[in-house]
């Protein structure tokens, strides 16, 4: 049985999504200095995955996101391995969730804690080049051909049990409309967050409210359930929000990034995490109006907790 964001949003009041999968990877001691990214470690280390989806139900999540955000099929076959060997480490991600999920609910869970969604990631075209295109857009492709490149990972992740699609980091109008399409066509559940270069604009430089505007064409996109932003800096998240929500009536998620700087000609980061900021930041975001607060690079369980605490006080209030 599929579990639906509606219940969860109102068992919760405001719902908490995971954190960073890489980071924590990186803190288990896994290496990602790959074109695939944390995708790698499907294959490698399978078992970690596990355990960073565990570790944020503990944090307080109520959602998590699978580890197929650079899990494509071209990605993995230009490593050598088969489509079908491909195939199987896409539908791989959402088994280990829901084995997470299932260890999870029935061993270590708080009382009134609700079932966890399990997200089915989908990242943008831009991911799979690894060049830092998720935050450009501008792609020289066709969009027949970013529909091809999308709906088999699309269908796998739907198919192996996912309760909603996740299209996540978009940079481009143009490429959520395709992700759309897809999500419209199979007739099933799906959100769209996009990734966005100051308070108002996506990283491809259209206007959020332009976005905004064409999702909330309900006849046409039936089946979103939520628009939001991820990958972005905090500093622009409250703005953003109180963009997207004087146009859609869809809820609003954000989980954005730890506030610190990526520099991509040394691929490092730079700025330490301040405990309590994020805590601060998320409760800024939820009296904004954010319907699903968690957190995107850098975050990590700790950054959740924060988030959970910041939701207890803002219901409680």
């Amino acid at each position: 049985m599929r579990h639906t964001l509606e219940e969860t949003l109102h068992n919760t009041g405001i719902m908490v999504i995971d954190g960073a999968m890489s980071t924590a990877l990186e803190a288990l001691g896994c290496n990602l200095a790959d074109s695939l990214w944390s995708a790698k470690i499907l294959a490698e280390a399978p078992e970690k995955i596990k355990q960073v989806h565990s570790d944020y139900f503990k944090a307080g999540a109520d959602c998590g996101i699978t580890a197929s955000y650079q899990a494509t099929i071209p990605g993995f076959m230009a490593k050598g391995v088969t489509r079908e060997e491909a195939e199987g480490f896409i539908r791989r991600a959402v088994e280990l969730f829901k084995e997470a999920r299932s260890e999870w609910w029935e061993e270590g869970r708080e009382s009134g804690r609700t079932y966890p969604l399990c997200l089915g990631s989908v990242g943008p075209y831009g991911a799979y080049l690894a060049d830092g295109s998720e935050y450009r857009g501008h792609y020289e492709i066709t969009r027949d051909e970013l529909e091809a490149f999308h709906r088999p990972r699309v269908e796998i992740l739907w198919d192996a049990g996912a309760d909603l699609i996740l299209f996540e980091t978009c940079p481009s109008l143009e490429e959520a409309k395709v992700e759309a399409g897809i999500a419209e066509d199979m007739g099933i559940p799906y959100w769209i967050s996009f990734s966005c270069q100051d308070g108002g604009h996506t990283c491809e430089g259209t206007p959020i409210e332009e976005c905004m505007k064409e999702f909330e064409q309900r006849d046409k996109y039936p089946n979103l359930q939520m628009v939001g932003v991820n990958c972005t800096h905090p500093q622009y998240i409250t703005e953003l929000i109180r963009r997207m929500k004087s146009i859609t009536s869809l809820p609003v998620a954000v989980y954005p990034n730890s506030g610190e700087i990526y520099d991509p000609v040394t691929k490092t980061w730079h700025g330490d995490f301040v405990s309590g900021r994020y805590e601060q930041w998320a409760r800024e975001w939820m009296e904004a109006g954010a319907s699903a607060v968690g957190g995107c690079c850098r975050t990590v369980a700790k950054h959740i907790e924060e988030v959970s605490h910041a939701r207890e006080k803002f219901l409680n209030r």
